[in-house]
């Protein structure tokens, strides 16, 4: 029997925090295993149960976003999801550069939130499509340079690219591919430094705007 995936859910707002808690434990893949209404919270949450998962609001007491990126640098081993109501470019660029791995709207339904939830608790990205190209436009321009050509990256890092873009994780590719996970790793390097990004969002996103998806 697979195991349950450790979650902490951290709102201000106790009915919705409440209603989503709900959700995860009715799905059956999830442990809840603490909740959090602030980002001091939060972060303390993370340190005491080291969750596999921490779902964040951006807009709580002290900052999800301030919270994202402590955990991130303290305990780069737990997958950051942004749950938010803000559409805004700064807040979702935000989030990607301070090491989050999912940003989801807070309108979406409940079997896609615990779809996106255990797609990147294995390893997985994801940013809503309707802003991804809204995203991507704003990377250019903030940093006054051109997106790559796909000739600078070899066959096989293309071919990877296209599986990243998909929202597939190191191991999903492995398998897609018929290679070991840490060749996959050693081949995102890569991909990340041609690309020049930060993380595999941000390559997902280039390679959409390349047609590698």
């Amino acid at each position: 029997m697979t195991s349950k995936i450790q979650i902490i859910v951290a709102d201000d707002h106790p009915l919705f925090r409440g209603g989503v808690v709900l959700t995860l434990q009715e799905h059956g893949g999830f442990t809840v295993v603490a909740q959090a209404g602030t980002a001091e919270e939060a972060v303390a949450a993370v340190e005491a149960h080291l969750p596999e998962v921490i779902l964040l609001d951006i807009s709580m007491p002290g900052s999800g976003l301030a919270a994202a990126a402590e955990i991130a640098r303290r305990f780069p081993a737990v997958a950051i999801v942004m749950l938010t109501a803000s559409e805004a470019d700064d807040d979702l660029l935000t989030a990607l550069k301070v090491g989050a791995r999912g940003y989801a709207l807070k309108g979406i339904s409940e079997n896609a939130l615990t779809d996106i939830l255990l797609s990147v608790a294995a390893g997985a990205s994801y940013v809503p499509p309707a802003l991804a190209g809204r995203v991507l436009a704003a990377l250019q321009d903030r940093r006054n340079m051109r997106l790559p050509e796909v000739e600078e990256l070899t066959d096989r890092e293309t071919d990877i690219l296209r599986h990243v873009a998909l929202g597939q994780s190191n191991k999903e590719i492995a398998r897609a591919l018929g290679l070991q996970e840490k060749t996959i790793k050693h081949y995102m390097t890569n991909i990340l430094q041609k690309l020049q990004v930060r993380n595999r969002v941000e390559a997902a996103l280039k390679a959409r705007e390349l047609g590698l998806s």
